[in-house]
């Protein structure tokens, strides 16, 4: 048997592209007044980086990870969930590591699942937002 069948190479964000990613977000949330807190994580859902605006409020560090956990786990907007939830499927609550709550992107890179975005502070749809446009800004 090769060696070679017991490796997995999984593409990740490095932590140059989230701190590209987490200005990007600070950028645009800067543009409209939202004081807000941007966290992305790999591919697993651990933290690569997260950065707070001074006037972003106590519990945006704890929700903008959850987002991007939420969307690395799913490898989906943290929208979707939010949705199935809202939708009648309370059940969806109980998914361990899940956060129920806009705002978290899946990060790709030529195509490739490599991390999420999280953005809290902005609320819901502002929240999206920033965390699309940061997202978006790794697409060559």
């Amino acid at each position: 048997m090769n060696e070679n069948t017991y490796l997995n190479t999984i593409a990740t964000v490095s932590l140059h592209a989230a701190r590209h990613v987490i200005r990007v977000a600070q950028d645009a949330a800067q543009r409209h007044g939202w004081n807000i807190c941007v966290a992305v994580v790999d591919h697993a859902g651990e933290v690569v980086a997260l950065e707070k605006d001074d006037a972003a409020i106590g519990i945006s560090p704890a929700v903008a990870l959850a987002k991007a956990k939420t969307a690395a786990l799913l490898q989906a907007p943290s929208k979707q969930f939010e949705d199935f939830v809202n939708q009648g499927s309370p059940s969806f609550l109980s998914t361990p590591g899940a956060t129920a709550l806009e705002g978290g992107v899946p990060l790709l890179l030529e195509g490739q699942f490599i991390g999420a975005v999280g953005v809290s502070g902005a609320h819901g749809e502002n929240d999206s937002f920033v965390a699309n446009c940061a997202a978006n800004s790794l697409i060559k």
